[in-house]
């Protein structure tokens, strides 16, 4: 598979989780036997779950094929509204009579004994799921944080090489998350990008301009397309170059 890179121009957030939910909604229907899409959190990220809610094709979308992940999730209860689970379930999954085993949920505080046996179980789970086939998401979306931070890779922090990886000293609260490993994330067919907000355009420009740049975003490559859509505001230092 080719891979390539392209930008997408959006004129503010709503309009960021318009294109990449009509691309989202473009690759279900035309997937064909299993496909697995990994989600993302975020502001952005669940205004695009809801954009494709939203959608009248979303509708006919045949599930039972269709699994859904987590980039990342934060380590609190299963009911907390920090979780990424919770806010996407509200926004789409709920929606739609999605098979229950085909949502995976990171584990959580009260089902778990601790951070990196939760860390180990569910990597055991993902691995389980793709039997001898090598584990990949078909597509992955992903949000970007003011400082390079992807899913819950943080710029400075080191993991041991695994498909899963246990944050427990987070810069942003909560301290404690698990997360998809850079590895993982490169192993998917396709990433989509969600980018919106001022304080993302000082980053923005040194991912796609500084070849030297070394944060997180910046080592993200899909297998096939790698997919940025960005508004005006996110993309304002770099477009103005």
């Amino acid at each position: 598979m080719f891979q390539s890179v392209e930008i997408r121009r959006a004129i503010n957030a709503q309009d960021v989780a318009e294109q990449a939910a009509s691309e989202i909604l473009d690759r279900l229907l035309k997937a064909k036997g299993k496909f697995h899409i990994a989600l993302t959190g975020g502001t952005v990220g669940i205004l695009t779950l809801k954009h494709l809610a939203a959608k009248e094709a979303t509708k006919t979308l045949e599930l039972r094929d269709l699994h859904f992940w987590f980039g990342d999730e934060r380590y609190v209860e299963t009911d907390s509204p920090d979780r990424n689970f919770n806010q996407a379930n509200e926004a789409m999954l709920s929606l739609l009579k999605i098979p229950t085993q085909n949502i995976h949920q990171f584990p959580a505080t009260d089902n778990s004994d601790n951070l990196d046996q939760a860390r180990e179980v569910f990597e055991q789970h993902i691995i389980s799921q793709f039997g001898d086939v090598p584990v990949a998401m078909d597509l992955t979306i992903l949000g970007m944080g003011p400082d390079g931070h992807i899913a819950s890779l943080f710029p400075g922090h080191t993991h041991k090489a695994s498909l899963i990886v246990a944050e427990s000293d987070s810069p942003k609260p909560p301290p404690q998350r698990l997360s998809f490993s850079m590895e993982l994330i490169n192993a998917s067919k396709e990433i989509f990008f969600v980018v919106s907000g001022v304080d993302k355009a000082e980053v923005v420009e040194k991912v796609h301009k500084d070849p030297e740049c070394d944060l997180p975003a910046a080592k993200v490559a899909g297998i096939g397309q790698t997919l940025w859509f960005i508004d005006e505001a996110a993309g304002a230092a770099f477009w103005s170059c």
